[in-house]
């Protein structure tokens, strides 16, 4: 019988500890797996989600921005963006790859190699970069002509499109690359504008090319809100032609311009000069393009000057320590505890009436009004009127100005309020205050956004004709329009004047401080004018010029402003079809033709037939080359003429020459016609109510020169009659329009 023998004891041990070891090494794998697992899960998901997977970011449609009419001001379109897949590009391949691609997209060669070859740190390729963004379709198509296959791809891109160009600068604002608001309502309303960005996730294989049976994430972008502004193209048009020449006439800093409504607060034009294209804004001129981009009407303060009488007056009335009757008296000085405060006529205007004082623009009796109402009573309808506060136009970047607390006025200080020192605004509270002294005494609230809408119509904002409060009595505002009326044919505004039609206003010009930021500084000024026109009493539009800086003498500069709102206001009359005014008292005289005659003389010639010449430049004894207005034509009297000298930098052909040639529209559907003007500068006006079918005639000749922002007018073939329906003989047709959207 065999007889069995026990394992050793080592080899016992031995297979415990191999036991002992397994165990272990069980669970170490089940840490790791763990950690792997539960703990970098997530992460290493990630990185191999990188290495299987592209994922592309769907840019949101933006909103448009429109005008009151509905003409598009800024919309978004279909761009591109240009990628490179590195592993796709055979290393030989590189430098064509490169040389082609960096030619056609116009970039830096060296910036197209780098981006394709390996990193140098790591040796390996990038899996997908981009190379250019917010490409045109026609770019697309060249790199397409190059057949270079899966190395150089491209996705759908937004690109925001202003087809106005320079219109609108200031007001509309200017989107960055990923089309974020950068200025202006852009700016301002971009958590509305913007929308809701989407996404695709789709497989790739190890060159980074889709996997026909791959798998894909799709969330859709949510397109952004649609806007409509109370801002009118056409009346932006003129304004914008004006102001350019008066900022090249009088080599100013800036000029700015504002036209309201000021029985609701809506505002209908803004801007300023100089601007740029809103298509190409130069962002390598950091400085340049952010003065040119600040919205100066709501952004800059200044000290009014004579401006301020408008207010002082009116509070004056109202308060009850002035009437029409009562009577000042100015000796070119008055001491307040020992602080002399003096008029800008040192010589004094001695008495003077209410209305007398207003047309002199008198520093004094502003004050002695002042001090009459008495420094509580003033202050409360210094900030009844908005001083000193944001009006909330909507409108980014607003001042509030700087109004001295009434705790620490002395009766010097508030003298020197009275005719608007010692105290800053800015032009848009000037402006709201004013549209309170004429339109009935109410304070409106100005706004610039009359409607914010999704793609479906619903509206998300809506702004309504808003009154803040009562400011003065309507009796008082009546009696103000009279006496700015009276300012406008005989005082300081009387180059203001539009022929038949009633205009009220006043001119203004203060001066800025030098650079110790006390003392003021003669040869820098603001030179300002603030006027309505009106029409059966009835105030139709408010226009504001201010002028930083103009290059021409300070006596001078207190009357330009007024000339350029002239020439504004004349041409929205027509556009408006405003009636002229059958009580309008206006002045007329035949300008004499001066051209030839030295400068000072023709002045001279000039004042003798009641209106005041402006030499561009101030050099007395050069020749007048030519004038506007023309000799020979009537204008109204006490205006500006300007003369232009054989020295003169800009001259008639510069400013006035026409930019624009007007094309042949018959033929042509409404939504050509538009887009063949606009790319000109040019607008098209129809009557609403009668807009379908071919172009049947236009207002201005083809081949015809005009400036840019005019209005060419068109029709279309009457529609017949329907048999159930008879037109009606007696109905007016609609006022022609821009065209809206559509």
């Amino acid at each position: 019988m065999a007889k069995t023998t026990a394992p050793a004891p080592k080899i016992k041990q031995k297979l415990v500890l191999l036991m002992v070891f397994a165990g272990l090494l069980m669970l170490l794998l089940a840490l790791r797996l763990t950690q792997v697992m539960i703990i970098q899960g997530p992460e290493l998901k990630a990185k191999a989600e990188v290495q299987w997977t592209r994922r592309q970011n769907l840019a949101a449609q933006r909103g448009k921005i429109v005008d009151r009419n509905g003409l598009v001001l800024a919309q978004s379109g279909t761009a591109y963006r240009v990628l490179a897949n590195p592993p796709a590009i055979a290393a030989d391949d590189r430098v064509r790859v490169a040389t082609e691609v960096s030619e056609v997209l116009g970039l830096n060669y060296d910036y197209v190699m780098e981006r394709i070859s390996p990193d140098p740190e790591t040796g390996k390729l990038r899996l997908q970069v981009q190379l250019k963004r917010q490409v045109e379709s026609s770019v697309i198509d060249q790199l397409e002509a190059l057949q270079l296959g899966n190395g150089i791809s491209y996705t759908t891109d937004m690109k925001r499109y202003y087809p106005f160009g320079q219109l609108f600068t200031q007001l509309i604002g200017f989107t960055g690359i990923e089309t974020e608001g950068q200025t202006g309502l852009e700016a301002e309303y971009n958590s509305y504008l913007a929308g809701t960005a989407g996404r695709l996730v789709i497989e790739v294989d190890r060159k980074n090319n889709p996997l026909s049976y791959g798998e894909q994430d799709y969330l859709a972008p949510v397109e952004g809100y649609n806007m409509t502004i109370t801002a009118d193209s056409v009346t932006q048009s003129y304004l914008e032609k004006y102001l350019k020449q008066c900022y090249e006439i009088n080599r100013a800093n800036s000029v700015s311009g504002l036209i309201m409504d000021p029985n609701t607060g809506e505002i209908l034009a803004i801007s300023t000069y100089p601007s740029f294209d809103l298509n190409d804004p130069p962002r390598d001129m950091v400085t340049e393009l952010m003065s040119m981009s600040r919205a100066r009407i709501v952004t800059d303060t200044y000290e009014a000057g004579s401006l301020f009488d408008v207010i002082t007056a009116a509070a004056a009335l109202d308060s009850g320590s002035t009437t029409e009757s009562s009577t000042y008296n100015c000796q070119g000085f008055k001491v307040f505890r020992l602080e002399r405060v003096p008029c800008w006529n040192t010589k004094g205007h001695g008495n003077e009436t209410l209305s007398e004082a207003l047309n002199n623009s008198c520093n004094l009796a502003m004050a002695d009004m002042a001090l009459a109402t008495g420094i509580n009573k003033f202050y409360d309808y210094i900030y009844n009127f908005g001083f000193g506060t944001e009006t909330n136009v909507g409108i980014p970047s607003e001042d509030t100005g700087e109004v001295i607390h009434r705790k620490y006025i002395r009766e010097s200080d508030l003298s020197k309020i009275a005719f608007g020192e010692n105290i800053t605004n800015t032009s848009i509270q000037m402006a709201n205050a004013f549209c309170a002294v004429i339109n009935g005494g109410t304070l409106m609230q100005p706004y610039v956004v009359d409607n914010i809408t999704s793609t479906d119509g619903t509206v998300i904002l809506k702004n309504e004709p808003t009154i803040l409060r009562r400011v003065i009595s309507s009796s008082t505002s009546q009696t103000m329009r009279r006496l700015l009326q009276k300012v406008a044919q005989n005082g300081n505004a009387s180059n203001s004047q539009v022929l038949n039609y009633t205009v009220g206003g006043f001119s203004s010009v203060s001066r800025k401080f030098g650079e110790d930021g006390v003392t003021p500084d003669r040869m820098r000024t603001v030179a300002s004018y603030i006027g309505y026109l009106s029409t059966n009493d009835s105030p139709q539009l408010v226009c504001m010029i201010v002028i930083d800086e103009p290059q021409v003498p300070y006596m001078e500069a207190s009357r330009i402003a007024g000339y350029w709102a002239s020439k504004v206001m004349t041409d929205l009359v027509q556009y408006y079809g405003i009636l002229p005014d059958a009580t309008a008292t206006t002045k007329t005289r035949t300008v004499p033709d001066v051209t030839g005659m030295a400068a000072k003389d023709a002045a001279y010639t000039l004042s003798q037939e009641g209106f005041d010449a402006y030499v561009v430049p101030s050099e007395n004894a050069a020749s007048v080359i030519t004038q506007f207005p023309a000799g020979k034509t009537e204008a109204p009297a006490g205006s500006i003429v300007i003369l232009y000298t054989t020295t003169t930098m800009f001259n008639d052909d510069q400013l006035y020459k026409p930019q624009a040639v007007v094309p042949n529209l018959l033929e042509r559907r409404r939504q050509d016609a538009f887009d063949t003007l606009a790319k000109l500068g040019l607008v098209l006006g129809f009557d609403k109510t009668q807009c379908t079918g071919q172009i049947d005639s236009q207002s201005i000749p083809e081949g015809t020169k005009v400036d840019p922002g005019t209005v060419v007018y068109v029709t279309f073939p009457k529609p017949s009659p329907s048999p159930s329906t008879s037109p009606d003989a007696n109905a007016t047709p609609a006022a022609p329009t821009p065209l809206p959207e559509g």
